[in-house]
């Protein structure tokens, strides 16, 4: 359990991203994320995380369609253009995109991530997929995600997940001290997850959450926007409102967090135990 209460040395500057996708052209909205990543880099991002399946839009059943077409891997030369930003800017990027395993065929909501050498680090495919998503032909994932960038360790989540307490609580338990996810949360009923979950989720663990939410139409739904950045106290920290295309860019401190858990002290409790299912360890370069 020492890395539960190992904290970093210094801070790191995140953003979270919001645009109007472009439903199922792939080049197109990576040129969004490019242009996301050179504004995030201006603002001293050392990491930018996008909504859940910025890439492609949030259209299942066109990429279920052809998923040769529509998912992505490691090797997919149309993220060419993003990695040569992020190796520009020195920026990391946690992108959300379909993807298939070579192995099973199955399809998954996932997260890419490159480090800010501009290659392709890890991929996180989403555990709590909804009813409509395994539906569509979705498959959950298995194992969750943590990366590390300058001491800083950092969970990965998509949408669903982190309606799931034990989710962000299986990234702490992995020693993170923040929680990134990317979301669909429409208007309406999704407005009121959004505003409800994410500081509970920062409460509940004493780490800073970060939303990264669609802003406008996508598929089904109509993104609420609102990607922000928690404090460890569950308060609001930085907020993209409507802005399209929108930041979110935070500071994070190793200082405030470790004020916040000496305060609120919930992971020292004696009943905590440190994940048992599997887990990936990525450090980005």
């Amino acid at each position: 359990m020492d890395d539960l209460h190992a904290l970093p040395s210094g801070p790191l500057t995140v953003a979270a991203g919001q645009a109007t996708c472009t439903a199922l052209d792939i080049p197109a909205n990576v040129a969004v994320v490019a242009d996301l990543v050179r504004r995030a880099a201006d603002q001293g991002a050392d990491l930018l995380v996008l909504p859940e399946l910025f890439l492609t839009g949030y259209e299942l059943p066109g990429i279920t369609a052809d998923p040769e077409t529509y998912t992505l891997n490691a090797t997919d030369s149309r993220l060419d253009p993003l990695a040569a930003v992020c190796a520009e800017t020195r920026t990391a990027v946690v992108a959300g995109a379909p993807t298939r395993n070579p192995e099973s065929g199955r399809l998954h909501i996932s997260a890419l991530v490159l480090g800010r050498d501009g290659r392709f680090a890890a991929h996180y495919d989403k555990q709590h997929t909804t009813p409509s998503e395994r539906a569509a032909g979705f498959s959950p994932g298995t194992s969750g995600c943590t990366l590390t960038l300058d001491g800083w360790r950092l969970g990965i989540g998509i949408c669903w997940d982190s309606g799931y307490p034990e989710h962000a609580r299986a990234a702490v338990l992995d020693g993170c001290h923040a929680y990134l996810v990317g979301a669909m949360f429409g208007r309406g009923p999704g407005a009121h997850q959004r505003a409800t979950v994410f500081p509970a989720r920062a409460l509940d663990n004493t780490s800073y959450v970060l939303l990264a939410n669609h802003s406008g139409p996508s598929g089904p739904y109509d993104g609420c926007g609102g990607s922000a950045v928690w404090n460890p106290d569950g308060t609001l920290g930085v907020d993209a409102g409507a802005a399209d295309p929108g930041l979110a860019t935070a500071r994070l401190d190793p200082q405030v967090l470790a004020r916040s858990r000496a305060e609120e002290p919930v992971l020292v409790d004696p009943s905590l135990s440190a994940p048992t299912y599997p887990r990936s360890r990525i450090a980005l370069a």
